[in-house]
């Protein structure tokens, strides 16, 4: 059985969303209890923020939260392009942020950080006994007052006929952190690598929420849950005129949090930013 949306209130939502994360490194959740409006609106404002110059004045600084422009955006392990996106990172409420758009992004990021909790609990209660048992404290708990948790508001523009012919809007990647927690984009794309090693196309209904294990988890569960490589493909003529918007919340432990034997969450971040040139 492939993919497909668990429904949040049903009795046995928690056993069906935790089998599809081991299976695939991925959960989809309907009738969940994040305001679809409340995402209609960051996306409608956003876009505008993205479709105007004010986004300039946000530029990121040091501390890597504000505007990325297309000219510094990713570029994924192993490929020579860089993403087609620009994108804006939202870590504290009281960083860089429009004044009329953080009220929103704070609130968004304390349903859905709220959500996450919730599942990683679930992910725990439906962990098999040699797993759960890996688990240097609940889940639940590791993400709770953590300052490294982002919120990341992607925009993937329009296409213009001169992009790089390898380049796609994001190449195929895993997630470093514990647990990523998205409403489903305006648009579709969104692929997974399945273990037959076959891109496999997720549902993405409107108000779908996609869940997905990080690295992090990964590793804290012994590879009982994968961090599955996905990746956004790019849009068909018909929609290439077409912005995409995602709402990405990367769950991150406190930098203290036992993972395993070998790692914390902190040094295990810091070895992935220097596999990835960032220290």
């Amino acid at each position: 059985m492939g993919l497909y949306a668990v429904d949040y209130l049903a009795p046995n939502a928690g056993l069906e969303f935790v089998a599809s994360l081991h299976e695939f490194g991925f959960g989809i959740l309907k009738n969940h209890p994040i305001p679809q409006a409340s995402v209609e609106s960051i996306y409608a404002h956003w876009l505008n923020f993205f479709q105007s110059t004010e986004k300039y004045n946000y530029r990121f600084r040091s501390s890597f939260d504000g505007y990325f422009p297309p000219e510094v955006s990713e570029t994924a392990k192993g490929c020579a392009e860089r993403d087609i996106k620009e994108y804006f990172h939202f870590y504290h409420p009281w960083g860089i942020c429009p004044e009329a758009l953080r009220p929103e992004l704070i609130a968004y990021r304390q349903q859905a950080n709220a959500l996450a909790e919730a599942l990683l609990g679930w992910i725990e209660a439906y962990s098999p006994p040699e797993v759960a048992v890996l688990y240097h404290e609940p889940l639940s708990t590791m993400i709770r007052g953590s300052e490294q948790t982002l919120l990341r508001v992607l925009h993937y523009p329009p296409f213009q006929g001169s992009e790089p012919s390898q380049a796609l809007r994001a190449a195929a990647h895993e997630d470093i952190n514990l647990l990523t927690v998205l409403p489903a984009a305006n648009e579709p794309g969104l692929q997974v690598l399945t273990q037959a090693g076959e891109w496999l196309d997720v549902p993405c209904d409107f108000g779908y929420l996609i869940v997905n294990i990080g690295d992090m988890l990964q590793e804290a569960s012994g590879g009982y849950f994968p961090s599955t490589t996905h990746r956004v493909i790019n849009p068909p003529p018909c929609a290439a005129n077409v912005s995409r918007i995602s709402l990405p919340l990367f769950l991150h432990p406190r930098p203290e949090v036992v993972l395993s034997e070998r790692y914390t969450a902190d040094s295990y971040l810091q070895e992935r930013l220097r596999e990835l040139g960032f220290k």
